[in-house]
């Protein structure tokens, strides 16, 4: 298992739109049509990270609780799917639908979104206020395979518990650390 961090996206950054393909419903999705009324987090993750893995129950129940509250939950998939096609958009909807993700499951074929996020790892959390600014990004709690730390989601929902209560949102946030993205050659 590799352990790559987050690059840490410059807070006030404001978010990439892109157009890719939902593995679901087959249609392109764009983050102006899937943007929530309140805050928007996107995902950067893949099928096979057992980083991804060890936090796909929570990061469902946590979207489930949110959502309600107007922030959307964006999954993207970002991986090289010739070098790793567990990764492979057919296999994203199966996993989607196993899971019951409540989010889009996006495939980004080009790789250009997440470069443009300058995403490194999967997991990789960005949660963008109301004007898609980017308020945090960083890991989803302390919890990672094998450190028996429970995974609770901590650090993302205190940032978007301040967001909701228009609370400053602590600028102390750690990076996530994952598996890095399947980068083409």
């Amino acid at each position: 298992m590799a352990r790559t961090p987050s690059n840490m996206l410059p807070l006030g950054t404001v978010a990439p739109d892109f157009d890719l393909l939902n593995t679901v419903s087959d249609k392109k999705e764009s983050l102006s049509n899937c943007k929530g009324k309140e805050g928007t987090v996107i995902l950067f993750i893949c099928n096979h990270c057992p980083f991804v893995i060890h936090i796909n129950a929570t990061i469902v129940e946590i979207a489930n609780n949110y959502q309600k509250k107007g922030i959307r939950f964006i999954a993207i998939s970002s991986n090289d799917v010739v070098n790793y096609p567990q990764d492979a958009p057919h296999l994203m909807k199966k996993l989607a639908e196993e899971e019951k993700y409540p989010f889009p499951y996006l495939y980004d074929e080009t790789q250009n979104v997440a470069k443009a996020y300058d995403a490194a790892c999967t997991p990789d959390i960005f949660l963008f206020d109301k004007s898609l600014k980017l308020v945090y990004r960083g890991q989803l709690d302390d919890s990672r395979p094998g450190n028996e730390i429970p995974v609770t989601g901590t650090d993302l929902k205190n940032a978007m518990n301040n967001l909701l209560e228009k609370k400053p949102v602590s600028s102390i946030q750690k990076p996530s650390i994952g598996c890095n993205i399947k980068w083409k050659n």
